[in-house]
C-alpha cells in the first residue's frame, strides 16, 4: 500500500485496535476515527478513546446522529414495518460508515482508510474488486457488497488473511486492553437487540392483523408485521394441527399468509437496487454463487440482468425462504460480483 497517512475506523474492539497496531508497526502515520451515531454509541466512543490513548494515536470523534437517522434508521424501520427484514449494517456501510470515513479522509488529507472487516480489496485494470477473506469462517464480504468504486479505492483491509484467533493473539502480544473483549452480536444502536420494541417506540405501534391459513381462511391474529419474518415457523401462536410457516406478508392488507411445511423453498428471487463491482452493469446472463443470507451457503444460480438495476436469480436447487428486504450477494469464486435487495420470491 503506497501511502503515508492512514485513517482507521476505531471502535475500541479487538479487530479495529489490531488494525491500528499493525499499521503503526509498518510505519504509517495513524489516526483513529469513531462514529458517534446514536446515544447507544457513547460506550463505543469511550472504548475508542481508551484504545487510542493506549496506542498513542489521535482520535477524531464524528458526531453524525442526524445523518445516521436519515440514511439508516428511518429506511431500515420503514422496511420492517412493511414486513421485510433488512440488514442495518448493509444499509449503513455504503451510506454512512464508509461515506463518512471517506469524507473525513479526503477533507483531512489522509491517503487511505482502514477498517477491521474480514475481506479484501484488489485492483485489476483500473477497477477495484472486493474479495472474500482468506479465513472463510470470518468472511464479511457479504456486508460490503454495496461499497462504491470510490470507497473501495481508498480502502485497505489488513485482516484479510487472518483468523480471529490470530487477531486476538496479536492483541495479547501487543498488550492491548481489548484482547479478551467479546465480539459484538447486537445491532449497534439497539443494545438489547429488541428491534420491534425500538421501532414501535420511535415510529408507532403496528396494528394487529390476520393470519391466513394455507387453505385461504382466517386462522388467527398477528401482533404486527414487524414481529415476524418470511420463513418463520416458531412463535406464531397458531394451532392448525400440522406444521406451518410464514410464506409471505402483505403490507397493503396487513395479512400474513401461511404455508404448509415443505413449501418453504423458492426457485429464485427478484432483486432490486442492484450494485455491481467488476462492471457497471452486466451485459448478459451469467452463472454465480448466490448467498441469500449472511450465514447461508452459496447456491449455484443463473443471474439474468433486468432494466432499472434489477435482476432475476434462478437457483439450480431451490432455496429455503428467501426473505424480502434481505440481500442476495453474488460471487465468482473469491470475488464479489455484486447483489441486490430481495424484492420477492420466484416460485
Amino acid at each position: 500500500m503506497k501511502c503515508n497517512k492512514i485513517l482507521v475506523a476505531l471502535s475500541g474492539g479487538v479487530d479495529s485496535s489490531v488494525c491500528v497496531y499493525l499499521m503503526k508497526q509498518q510505519g504509517y502515520d495513524v489516526t483513529g476515527l469513531v462514529l458517534r451515531l446514536s446515544p447507544a454509541h457513547n460506550s463505543t466512543v469511550a472504548a475508542a478513546q481508551a484504545a487510542a490513548d493506549a496506542m498513542g494515536i489521535p482520535l477524531i470523534v464524528a458526531r453524525e446522529e442526524e445523518w445516521f437517522q436519515r440514511e439508516v434508521v428511518v429506511p431500515w424501520a420503514e422496511c420492517y414495518r412493511r414486513g421485510q427484514t433488512p440488514n442495518p449494517c448493509i444499509l449503513c456501510n455504503p451510506s454512512t460508515k464508509f461515506a463518512l470515513l471517506c469524507r473525513e479522509a479526503k477533507n483531512r488529507g489522509f491517503d487511505a482508510i482502514v477498517t477491521g472487516h474480514y475481506a479484501g480489496v484488489e485492483e485489476q485494470e483500473g477497477r477495484y474488486l472486493l474479495k472474500k477473506a482468506k479465513f472463510l469462517p470470518r468472511d464479511q464480504s457479504y456486508m460490503l457488497y454495496r461499497l462504491s468504486q470510490d470507497q473501495l479505492s481508498m480502502l485497505y483491509l489488513p485482516l484479510e488473511g487472518m483468523s480471529k484467533d490470530q487477531v486476538r493473539a496479536i492483541a495479547v502480544q501487543a498488550g492491548l486492553p481489548c484482547a479478551a473483549a467479546p465480539d459484538s452480536q447486537e445491532i449497534c444502536f439497539i443494545p438489547d437487540n429488541d428491534y420491534p420494541a425500538y421501532i414501535e417506540a420511535r415510529f408507532g405501534k403496528m396494528p394487529e392483523g390476520e393470519f391466513i391459513s394455507p387453505d385461504g381462511t382466517v386462522c388467527g391474529r398477528h401482533k404486527g408485521l414487524l414481529h415476524y419474518t418470511v420463513g418463520q415457523r416458531k412463535g406464531l401462536g397458531i394451532a392448525l394441527g400440522r406444521p406451518v410457516f410464514i410464506k409471505s406478508m402483505d403490507p397493503q392488507t396487513n395479512r400474513i399468509y401461511l404455508g404448509d411445511a415443505g413449501e418453504e423453498f423458492a426457485a429464485g428471487v427478484l432483486l432490486r437496487d442492484c450494485r455491481w463491482i467488476p462492471f457497471e452493469q452486466p451485459a448478459q446472463p451469467f452463472k454465480a454463487g448466490a448467498k441469500i443470507r449472511s450465514m447461508a451457503k452459496e447456491a449455484a444460480a443463473q443471474i439474468i440482468p433486468l432494466p432499472n438495476q434489477s435482476a432475476r436469480v434462478l437457483f439450480d436447487v431451490p432455496q429455503r425462504a428467501p426473505a424480502p428486504g434481505q440481500s442476495c450477494v453474488l460471487y465468482d469464486g473469491d470475488y464479489v460480483l455484486g447483489g441486490g435487495y430481495i424484492e420477492s420470491q420466484i416460485e
